[in-house]
């Protein structure tokens, strides 16, 4: 890790496990997990589907409770969070599901905008839904995710690869401390999927280094983009390396593992 990291952690997860009862068995999607995360690291999730990642992200996002473990996220043992704290705290995480989560009713530049909802007043996003407040911001988001002119736009009517850089715009325009990104570019055009994650990863608009951790199923962007490298394969931790000693014999056995 860069001297240049502030010694501060971002997140930490001391034993984790999540399992799901499912019929008469018991699914242990996450089995004892130990990770940690500085501010301003950038961190690849990598895995086989199934694997644990959607999980893992899903769990640090305060979405999905811990059957085991603990989690402190941005200082906060994120279990603890409850009312008016808990909605300050989630309004400096960014988080890119691969649902999206994009009203298709609604314009672009209204789910964009869904981005600020955390730090708005509950009257100023009414408002922003009449007059849309912060198009400037807006626009330049969407410009940056090859979207530029469809601010107005029905976001039903896109194609699924244009909806998931919205949901990306969206993480932009709000500009949180921590990004948790899931298979960000699972439905974009290879040739903008570097664009998508250069932007993730780019400082906030304070110019503070952000702290990123995105699933990917593609080493090569891993490799271009974070600085550390995490294997997940049944719920587990396999490896955690920079990204020069990722070869692809690890990649191999990592998916041949399955």
């Amino acid at each position: 890790m860069p001297a240049s990291f502030a010694d501060e952690s971002a997140l930490s997860l001391h034993g984790v496990a999540v399992d799901y009862r499912v019929g008469g068995g018991v699914v242990h999607a996450l089995a004892g997990v130990d990770l940690a995360v500085q501010a301003g690291e950038r961190v690849a999730l990598l895995g086989a589907s199934g694997a644990g990642k959607s999980t893992l992200l899903d769990v640090v996002a305060g979405l999905v409770r811990p059957t085991a473990g603990s989690v402190t996220v941005l200082g906060e043992p994120i279990g603890d969070l409850r009312g008016s704290a808990l909605r300050r705290h989630r309004s400096q995480v960014g988080v890119v599901r691969q649902a999206h989560g994009l009203p298709g009713s609604l314009r672009v530049i209204h789910n964009v905008n869904g981005g600020r909802l955390g730090s708005w007043s509950a009257l100023r996003g009414l408002s922003s839904l009449v007059v849309p407040l912060g198009r400037e911001e807006v626009d330049a988001a969407l410009e940056r995710m090859d979207l530029g002119g469809l601010s107005d736009r029905r976001t039903g009517d896109l194609s699924g690869g244009q909806q998931q850089r919205v949901a990306v715009a969206r993480t932009l325009v709000q500009d949180p401390r921590l990004v948790l990104a899931d298979e960000p570019v699972s439905a974009v055009d290879p040739r903008l999927s570097s664009d998508v994650v250069t932007a993730l990863c780019a400082p906030s608009d304070s110019g503070e280094r952000r702290t990123v951790v995105l699933s990917l199923h593609d080493p090569d962007l891993a490799r271009d983009h974070v600085d550390r490298v995490v294997g997940i394969r049944a719920g587990r931790v396999v490896f955690d390396l920079p990204p020069a000693d990722l070869d692809d014999d690890l990649v191999t056995d990592l998916y041949a593992s399955v």
